[in-house]
């Protein structure tokens, strides 16, 4: 576990991207391609702006969307396909992203996602820790045990409440109770996990998963404990109760 402190988010989010630029550069080098799983949500905003600014070879870089809610479309502002869209995707020429759909066929959906990451391994997983220190939509208690790809997962009431706090949805009944998520076993295997995490209501999640003494399926982003490789990157209020 490696932790870096910045002093404010855009600060935070200029050294994460760094690192992952690093990262990406490294796995070209290596073996002429890159791929990453990418997180979504208000915390990764200053990452996306400085990796965007970034003069990566796009055409080699191979994405991995983590989770997406059950039922909604893609025209949904909640729509993590239509954020990655519009907040990476389009302002960057030729990567390959692999979007999920939560409508139609759920099982269909999983198989073709499942297969598709299953092809080669992921070299950085860009992995965000949520309030209730959810990790992609793993929630508390968040299944260590399946060896599956991506799954149905149920949200709790603390991920859906997050939801409504940060303006994507109007009320908590708004909330889907169920969407499609990369699993804690496959996040796992990524060989470089980051987790930018800013803000002070991140603050409790962090403590609580960096002062862990072992993983806790109760406090999900504890399962990084167990990863070779996990950077985290904090700005001083996520950090201010460590």
């Amino acid at each position: 576990m490696n932790i870096s402190i910045s002093k404010t988010p855009l600060e935070m989010g200029k050294v994460a991207a760094e690192k992952v630029i690093t990262l990406i550069n490294e796995a070209i080098e290596k073996q002429g391609y890159a791929r990453m799983m990418v997180s979504t949500g208000q915390s990764q905003f200053e990452f996306f702006e400085n990796l965007i600014a970034s003069d990566l070879p796009w055409e080699k870089i191979e994405l991995f969307h983590l989770d997406e809610y059950i039922g909604i479309p893609e025209s949904h502002k909640a729509s993590f396909r239509k954020y990655l869209k519009e907040r990476f995707i389009e302002k960057v020429k030729g990567a390959t992203m692999n979007y999920i759909s939560g409508e139609g066929d759920v099982d269909a959906e999983i198989k073709r996602i499942s297969s598709i990451i299953r092809e080669k391994p992921v070299d950085i997983g860009v992995i965000g820790i949520g309030e209730n220190a959810h990790i992609a939509f793993n929630d508390p208690p968040a299944d260590f045990d399946t060896t599956d790809t991506y799954a149905v997962v149920n949200l709790d009431e603390g991920c859906r409440n997050q939801q409504v706090r940060e303006g994507w949805f109007p009320t908590f009944e708004d909330v889907p109770k169920q969407a499609i998520s990369v699993t804690v076993y496959e996040i796992l295997r990524c060989s470089t996990v980051v987790s930018i995490v800013p803000h002070a209501v991140k603050a409790k999640a962090i403590h609580d998963t960096v002062k862990a003494t072992k993983a806790d399926n109760n406090i999900p982003a504890t399962a990084l404990l167990d990863h070779p490789d996990w950077y985290i990157y904090l700005d001083e209020a996520s950090a201010s109760l460590l």
